[in-house]
């Protein structure tokens, strides 16, 4: 079956949803004609030098979980440019200051906010590329705001309004990763929380959705759902494959599934892609069962755009 039909097919699956209300499953109904023309005026956002929305270059959001050290951060950085540049791909530098949400109290954090930005603008300043990381306090946001181009908003606290506020404030791009326990349909409080301060430079993200226990699934109608309330939507290749906790003291994960899930977001719609990578996953600090090794890292880019490209050429 050709590209083209899979499509058709994708988007007649969309024709019904289901939505709660107060005596229990209501009927929600999306068209197919409602999700297209929703796409089709979908807004255009900046991330520094570029921008990423409807048929825009293929643009990659990668790094290590965490920040290692001003070494391996500027290593990677150095790598991940290279290898993007000779691609032709949108690159925007990923690596969290500080991972508060880690499953054991004894796991590595990172350096901190106050090291963690200096290292990320360090970055910055030197391969001329943008960045991003996640903050998880309200008062984080205008420190952050000094460096990132991006302030992401872990799944976790997506429902977090002060903290959405407080990043929306700021002015910068906002990435919102959908909670695990949210259905698709309820971003649209999120996305109205941050039009609210008026912020109108954000991006949805998609990082799987929970599956019992320790164990995710990916969705691919979310992609599309996401767009439909107007912004690019992000599709998170490595935490989707997490199984959370799974290890007990660690999430564990099936990173060999990210190439697979990787093509069917892009084939899905997806705006751009979140695929944490790292040069050594087994010593990697944070998820080493879901960062991406930059040895395959390449082959998986090149078959990733070329889908991209394709896809957004119909």
């Amino acid at each position: 079956m050709c590209l083209e039909s899979i499509t058709s097919l994708f988007f007649i699956h969309l024709e019904i949803y289901f939505s709660l209300n107060s005596s229990g499953w209501a009927f929600l109904s999306m068209t197919k004609f409602q999700i297209r023309r929703s796409i089709s005026g979908m807004k255009t956002v900046s991330i520094g030098p570029f921008s990423v929305g409807k048929k825009t270059p293929f643009t990659l959001l990668s790094g290590p979980c965490v920040i290692e050290s001003r070494e391996h951060a500027l290593e990677t950085a150095h790598f991940l440019v290279e290898c993007t540049k000779k691609l032709g791909i949108q690159f925007v530098y990923k690596s969290s200051y500080d991972k508060a949400n880690r499953s054991s109290i004894s796991s590595f954090r990172g350096p901190g906010i106050d090291k963690g930005l200096s290292i990320l603008s360090e970055v910055k300043s030197t391969y001329n590329i943008p960045v991003v990381s996640d903050i998880h306090l309200p008062d984080e946001a205008p420190l952050a705001a000094e460096v990132l181009d991006i302030i992401q908003i872990p799944a976790f606290l997506s429902r977090q309004t002060d903290l959405l506020i407080a990043a929306a404030k700021t002015g910068k791009t906002i990435n919102v990763k959908k909670g695990q326990f949210l259905a698709p349909w309820d971003m649209k409080n999120v996305v109205e929380k941050i039009l609210e301060a008026g912020n109108h430079n954000l991006i949805l993200c998609d990082r799987g959705t929970s599956f019992g226990y320790n164990n995710l699934v990916s969705d691919m109608r979310s992609i599309p759902i996401m767009q439909s309330f107007g912004f690019p939507v992000c599709y998170d290749a490595s935490h989707s494959v997490m199984l959370p906790g799974g290890q007990g003291t660690a999430s564990g994960g099936q990173r060999e599934f990210i190439p697979h899930l990787m093509k069917a977001a892009i084939a899905a719609g997806a705006n751009l892609i979140f695929l944490e990578s790292h040069p050594h996953p087994a010593d990697a600090k944070s998820d080493a069962a879901t960062v991406f090794p930059f040895d395959s890292l390449e082959r998986l880019l090149q078959e990733a755009k070329g889908l991209y490209d394709y896809i957004n050429s119909i």
